[in-house]
């Protein structure tokens, strides 16, 4: 199956934040200036085989990461033009409901034992720590899109700074690590195809406000965009032809390259390149023994593939993501949660059946009811708010995003997240793994 091709968007962050990343532009009408200037037209991108290779082909494909509806006839001026009022729409980001505040801190780490396998040369990538924070008094909140780039992110969906302010996130840049709670468990967030690792801020900041080190994963060049120190602007270089096995084969060796760079972190060391500050109390808070990994789509693919690669991780769960190559035929003996959307399980994907049967460990398969494929990442919270502004009927958000609530969404997806990390990584049980609750009749499990 064919991906479909990326729009490259910029952003620039401070040192700090490093590239806390933009949405990958889903609903986006008009170019963005490298797109004007035939930066990226003869970009090949990534070609990847379902085992079953459905017709026609589904919504949870990787190929659909990006969103597939567009309003690509609509001008951006005849799109403001729509909206009458004085101020800007702001957007909002679903707050965490963990009893922490959080911190947060981007790092730039280079794998000098790897060569890139898009472009020659070290291995880079950029990653974004999320963790429980004690005061967060002189800390600034990160923003979800570096304000800079802000206008630039929004003409390309049409929209400008006059019509949407976009948020902050509730993480404050290198905020001092509540070292109180001990030595954090780890998580490791892979996003979808050609997105970035802003994609999974929700869920992110969510399980750090419940006491999780999180740590969102750019991986360049497969990415559309990962903005690194001193403006360094990298953009996808998939060559023509990739297999998304492949594509999962980097994606993995980025993961096991991150949870290094961890260690060298709870040893007192500084693994950034550029020996960037990292927050106080952090070295103290690493707890290597205790990993998880989550993704979404593609990145969800990628956790079963990292877990083959790294036994560190403990145990994994993947949000909607299809499987593919040999990974799944392999055996697996650690935990892992299998979280769908409503027109996506193991009956209509043959590469969930075949990992389900390759499962030894504890595993769980549930359906969040109601959601599309797209609802497992932030543009679940973003596009609706957007949707007068994009033009978009009732009818093409629940296509694209599904019948279920946007709030509704993301809170049931953190709760379940959360219940399946608590119980594999603190041994803490949850009745919600047992089985169906009228608390969340959305929720059914696959058995």
């Amino acid at each position: 199956m064919k991906h479909r091709r990326p729009r490259p968007r910029s952003r620039a962050i401070a040192r700090a934040v490093g590239s806390a990343g933009a949405l990958a532009v889903t609903l986006g009408v008009g170019m963005t200036p490298a797109m004007a200037a035939d930066s990226t037209s003869s970009k090949p991108t990534a070609t990847g085989f379902s085992p079953d290779d459905p017709e026609p082909k589904p919504n949870w494909a990787p190929e659909n990461d990006q969103g597939p509806l567009t309003q690509k006839s609509v001008h951006p001026e005849a799109l403001a033009a729509n909206r009458a009022a004085a101020s800007p729409l702001q957007l909002k980001m679903p707050d965490p409901t963990g009893p922490y505040s959080v911190g947060m801190v981007g790092l730039h780490l280079v794998d000098s034992s790897r060569t890139d396998p898009y472009v020659g040369g070290k291995r880079e990538v950029m990653v974004s720590l999320w963790y429980p924070a004690t005061s967060t008094s002189g800390h600034y909140q990160a923003p979800w899109q570096p304000s800079i780039s802000g206008a630039h992110f929004l003409a390309s969906r049409g929209l400008s700074t006059r019509q949407v302010t976009l948020p902050r996130t509730a993480g404050h840049v290198l905020a001092p690590v509540k070292t109180s709670l001990g030595k954090l468990p780890v998580l490791l967030y892979s996003t979808g195809l050609h997105s970035d690792r802003s994609m999974g801020t929700a869920l992110a900041q969510d399980l750090a406000s419940r006491g999780y080190l999180v740590v969102t994963v750019d991986h360049t060049h497969d990415a559309n965009e990962v903005q690194f120190p001193g403006s360094r602007l990298e953009v996808n270089r998939m060559p023509a032809g990739s297999h998304s096995s492949d594509t999962l084969k980097v994606r993995a060796a980025d993961i096991k390259f991150v949870i290094n760079a961890l260690g060298k972190i709870s040893s007192g060391g500084n693994p950034d390149a550029g020996h960037a500050t990292l927050p106080s109390g952090l070295a103290k808070s690493v707890d290597t023994s205790r990993i998880g990994m989550f993704g979404w789509s593609l990145g969800g693919a990628a956790v079963d593939t990292a877990m083959q690669l790294d036994k560190r991780i403990d145990a994994g769960a993947d949000l909607d993501g299809q499987f593919f190559g040999t990974a799944p035929s392999k055996d697996l003996d650690r935990p892992f949660m299998l979280f769908s959307s409503g027109t996506h399980n193991r009956n209509n994907d043959h590469s969930w059946r075949t990992l389900w049967s390759h499962l030894k460990g504890y595993r769980v398969d549930v359906q969040l009811h109601g959601a599309a494929h797209l609802s497992f990442s932030d543009q679940e919270w973003m596009v609706p708010q957007e949707a007068a502004l994009l033009g978009l009927s009732k009818a093409q958000l629940q296509q694209q995003y599904g019948t279920i609530d946007r709030n509704r969404a993301v809170q049931v997806q953190r709760v379940y997240l959360a219940a399946f990390f608590d119980q594999e990584l603190r041994h803490k049980h949850s009745t919600l793994l047992d089985g169906p609750t009228s608390k969340y009749p959305e929720i059914s499990f696959v058995r």
